[in-house]
Formats: C-alpha cells, sequence, structure tokens
C-alpha cells in the first residue's frame, strides 16, 4: 500500500497540476475542432491530415535534421577539443577560455544572433572585405541560408560544450595519455585514440542533448533561416500560431509530434547517460590529474585558444558594439567613426518603457527562480533520500524536460486563454511557463546537493524530536545553500535570456527584454537592440560570474545527472 507523507501528497499534487495540463491542452487542441472564437468543438484529426499531407512537412523536417546534426557535430567537435587542450595540457591562454565562457552564460541568445548576422551580413566585415580583396560583387557567405544557421549555432553553443566537456577532461586519469606518449604515439593520435575514447559516454551524452536543443531552438532559425525561407519545426509552429486567424488546431498538432520525437531522443540520452561508468579511468590508489605536456606544440594550443576568444567573444562584440554606436547601419569603416555616438544608449537608459521592461524581466525570472528552488528543495530531499512518494516526485520533475519552449508556449497560451482567472497577457502566465519548463533544473542541483549530505545529521535532529519541516529548516536547508544558490542564478539566467515563450505569451504590459529586444529587430531597430542588449548582457554577466564562482563544477555534474 503506497503510504507517503504529507509533504510528498502536497507536492506531488502541485506538480501533477502544473505539468499535465500543458501536455493535455496540446493533445486535446490537436484532435477537437478549434472554432473563430478559439472554443473547441467536436473530435477531428483534420490537424493531422494537414500535417502529414502538407507538401512542405518533409522540407521541414530534412531541415531541422541536417541544422541539428550539423550544428551538434561543429559545436562538439571544436568544444571538446578546446577542453582538452585547457583541462588536460599545458598551452597558455587558458584564462581567455574561461572569460568567453561567463560571459556567454551572461549573454541573450538573440544579442548573440544580431552580432553575427551583422559580421557575416551583406554589410559586414567578411562579406566587403571579400568584395574588396576578390574585386567581385557577390558575398562569401550569405547568412539567411543553412550555412549560416550551422555556423551562427555551433558558434552559440561552443561555450556550453566547453563549460560540460571540461568536467570531464578535468577528472580523467591521465596515466593512459602518457603511456601512448611514452610509446611513440603522436599528440593527435593520444587525442583522438585515448583522450576521446575515454570520454566518448560523454561526448554522446552531451551530443545527444545538443541535437535535441538544436531541434527546439529559436532564436537562430527566426532570425536567420526564416528571411532566407529556411523553415524549420519551431518556425513553422511559430508561423501557424500567428497567422491570422491563429491555426491553433494545426499548431497543436505540430507540436505533439515534435513532443514525441524529443520525448524519444531524451530516452536515448538517458540510456547514453547510465553507461558512463564503463568507461571511468579514475582511480581511488595514485590517482593524479597531471597537465598533458605539448612540447613543441604548445604554440598550436595557444593559437586555438586565442582564435576562439576572438571569434566567440571579442568578434561579436566588435560588431554589436558598432551597430549600437552607429545611428544607423553601416560597414566597419574608419571612415564612419567620425558618426559614432552613444544616442541609442541614452535612449535606452532614459526611458521609462524599457525600465519598465527590466522590472519585469527581473520580477519574472527571480520570482521563478525562487519559487523552483524552494519545490526543489523538498523535492530533491525526498527523492534523494528514497522516502515515499520520492520516486514518483523526481519522475514529475523531469516531464518538462520534454516540452520545447516554444511547444509549451503553445499550451500555455491555451491554458491562459481558458483559465478562469485572468492571467492571460500577464507576468503570472509567462512565470507559470518558466516554472514549468525550468524547474528540472532546479531538481538537478537540489538532488545532488543533498546527496552530498551524510543522512546522520537528519537522523540526530529526528532523534532529537524535529518533525520534518524543522529538519528541513534547521539541518537540510543550511547544508543545501550553495546548490540552492546555484541553482537559483542559472534557472534565473536562463529566464532572464528567454526569448521563445514569452514571445508567444506577453501582452503590452508583460514584455521582457528578450521579447523587445525581437520586436525592435523586426522592425528594423537594429541599433537600440544592439543597446538595450548590450546593457542586459553586462547585467546578466555580472550574475554569471556570481554563479560560476558558486557552482565552477557544479553545473556540468547536473546536467550529467
Amino acid at each position: 500500500m503506497f503510504k507517503a507523507s504529507p509533504l510528498s501528497i502536497i507536492l506531488i499534487v502541485i506538480l501533477t497540476a502544473l505539468v499535465f495540463p500543458p501536455l493535455y491542452m496540446l493533445i486535446q487542441t490537436s484532435v477537437l475542432e478549434v472554432r473563430p472564437d478559439l472554443s473547441l468543438g467536436d473530435f477531428t484529426l483534420e490537424y493531422y491530415h494537414r500535417l502529414v499531407t502538407n507538401p512542405r512537412l518533409f522540407e521541414v523536417v530534412t531541415n531541422s535534421v541536417i541544422f541539428g546534426i550539423l550544428s551538434t557535430a561543429l559545436a562538439l567537435i571544436v568544444g571538446s577539443l578546446v577542453a582538452w587542450v585547457v583541462e588536460r595540457t599545458d598551452a597558455p591562454c587558458k584564462f581567455l577560455i574561461y572569460l568567453t565562457s561567463i560571459v556567454a552564460l551572461g549573454t541573450p541568445g538573440i544579442l548573440k544572433v544580431s552580432a553575427w548576422l551583422f559580421l557575416f551580413g551583406r554589410s559586414g566585415p567578411f562579406n566587403e572585405a571579400y568584395r574588396n580583396l576578390t574585386g567581385m560583387r557577390g558575398n562569401l557567405i550569405n547568412v539567411n541560408s543553412m550555412t549560416g544557421m550551422v555556423l551562427i549555432e555551433s558558434i552559440i553553443w561552443l561555450p556550453m560544450v566547453f563549460l560540460l566537456m571540461s568536467a570531464t577532461f578535468r577528472a580523467a586519469n591521465a596515466e593512459m595519455e602518457e603511456a601512448a606518449r611514452m610509446s611513440g604515439a603522436s599528440v593527435p593520435t593520444t587525442v583522438w585514440r585515448i583522450s576521446l575514447k575515454l570520454a566518448m559516454p560523454a561526448v554522446l551524452a552531451l551530443a545527444m542533448f545538443i541535437f535535441i536543443r538544436t531541434l527546439e531552438a529559436f532564436e537562430v532559425p527566426a532570425l536567420v533561416g526564416m528571411p532566407g525561407k529556411v523553415d524549420v519545426l519551431t518556425t513553422e509552429i511559430y508561423r501557424s500560431m500567428h497567422d491570422l486567424p491563429p491555426q491553433t488546431g494545426y499548431a497543436s498538432a505540430f507540436s505533439v509530434i515534435l513532443l514525441l520525437a524529443l520525448s524519444v531522443l531524451l530516452v536515448c540520452y538517458s540510456r547514453i547517460s547510465r553507461n558512463a561508468e564503463k568507461y571511468a579511468s579514475i582511480t581511488g590508489k595514485g590517482y593524479r590529474p597531471r597537465p598533458f605536456q605539448l612540447g613543441r606544440y604548445r604554440w598550436a594550443g595557444a593559437l586555438m585558444n586565442i582564435a576562439v576568444f576572438l571569434i566567440v567573444l571579442v568578434l561579436p562584440l566588435v560588431g554589436i558594439l558598432w551597430v549600437a554606436l552607429s545611428p544607423f547601419p553601416q560597414p566597419i569603416r574608419i571612415s564612419g567613426m567620425s558618426r559614432l555616438t552613444m544616442d541609442n544608449f541614452a535612449h535606452i537608459v532614459n526611458s521609462a518603457y524599457y525600465s519598465k521592461l527590466v522590472v519585469n524581466t527581473l520580477l519574472v525570472a527571480a520570482g521563478t527562480a525562487t519559487v523552483a528552488m524552494t519545490f526543489s528543495l523538498a523535492a530533491g530531499w525526498l527523492a534523494a533520500r528514497r522516502k515515499a512518494g520520492g520516486q514518483i516526485i523526481d519522475q514529475l520533475m523531469t516531464i518538462p524536460l520534454v516540452f520545447p519552449g516554444l511547444v509549451l508556449g503553445v499550451a500555455m497560451l491555451q491554458i491562459g486563454l481558458r483559465s478562469p482567472v485572468p492571467i492571460y497577457g500577464t507576468l503570472w502566465l509567462i512565470g507559470l511557463a518558466f516554472l514549468i519548463r525550468y524547474i528540472p533544473y532546479g531538481m538537478r542541483y537540489s538532488f545532488t546537493g543533498v546527496l552530498q549530505i551524510h543522512p546522520e545529521l537528519e537522523q540526530a535532529a529526528g532523534a532529537a524530536g524535529a518533525n520534518t519541516f524543522e529538519t528541513l529548516r534547521k539541518i537540510v536547508f543550511p547544508l543545501l545553500l550553495p546548490a540552492l544558490t546555484s541553482g537559483w542564478i542559472f534557472i534565473f539566467l536562463l529566464c532572464a535570456k528567454e526569448m521563445s515563450l514569452p514571445l508567444l505569451l506577453a501582452g503590452p504590459n508583460s514584455q521582457t527584454i528578450p521579447v523587445a529586444m525581437f520586436n525592435l529587430w523586426t522592425n528594423g531597430q537594429a541599433g537600440e537592440v544592439a543597446a538595450l542588449g548590450l546593457l542586459w548582457a553586462l547585467a546578466l554577466t555580472i550574475v554569471a560570474i556570481v554563479f560560476k564562482k558558486l557552482a565552477n563544477r557544479g553545473a556540468a555534474d547536473t546536467f550529467g545527472h
């Protein structure tokens, strides 16, 4: 017979009420007729029939798969190589990679995309230099193409790949690499046949993770692909919701199919992650991680670190700063420096409209992070200590991982329209959607943190007469505070940079910074986008630095759990 504490029952009820309504709403809307007034009618499979018979379906699915595979492969190859050089070798200039990763954590995705759209655009430095050198009138790079999408998406993912792979290489035993070198193997051979093979489970799991996230990516497909008529699954859903009238049923059917595909991929990802211990190379006795001596290849390692720093951080920063200081779009030239102005920054700082956006974003991000970590404190403790109901809670906290941001937005839009409480178009609806989407991340931080606390402290509290709530408040919470703080900051950063969810859910008075940046970009106000994005990135980077100090190793372990 199932017996659970009141705390477990309360959490199960709350989590069930959070995670199942969006799924139910998507399925219901996809199989019931959606009338012009958005009320639901009779059962129908028309939307799935339209989906299957749509001549563009094959093209959209193919584009999504190609985009995901190529972006994943490029980001993984370069990011893993950089992580190995930084963590396992004596190559110089390592601090440049750490700086790049920290700044990337605090930079909104739309700002990165905007920077590369300018750099790879017709008036950008790459195509400008190509025309000047060759005398040709065409472009070296057509940014609004599959090639442009893959390049930008992989560059955006590179710092995260570095962060997640660095933990694997940092803990690797150097004895096998040293033995290979003493046997006459070259540095490339050692990396390929020893280092990467030992890290293969982590590489495969991360590859699956990135592929899943690129399938649900929205910023790059929307800003780069849509103008070039390169549509993927997420942009097709977005178009359906922005038709007049909105094709809600069709978008829901599209969302259900994408949801099923991602669910299968997440199961594969989970199985790959569980097999990591087969390749463990860390032993208890005599284990000492030692740097790999590159010898004459040290200059190559230094050049790689400098190149990544310049490409991932410096070039986009210079490009977006130029756009922010320019009164109108202009190529980067010495002659254009006389026209640079701070007007865009002054307008952002002095505008009451943007001040309200900052308040909205901070409120919804901080509120979501606080509620998510409050739930995660109790849920992580119940699951880690294998209390009655803990396994059910852990499974419920994991379900939202299958929801891409845009798909969850479609579901929450339906919930907001049909809710008896007037939350449609408010920050409450955005916060609720954020809570559902990011609560699994809080759970990973809490669960991992509880495992590091010996249960004898809680047992001693129980023997002294403390109840469950007193034990959590006086014992678990103080010891778990570093993990909870790291989780809070991580969720805060995600919410403050998220665009796809609030883009569908925001009303006139509930817009956030990323939504405003998207609207400015679509209106052709690139200078204001750049200025707003730089100021917001600076604020989030400061938070990211705090996050880095509090959770230097916790972030990678959290994803790997």
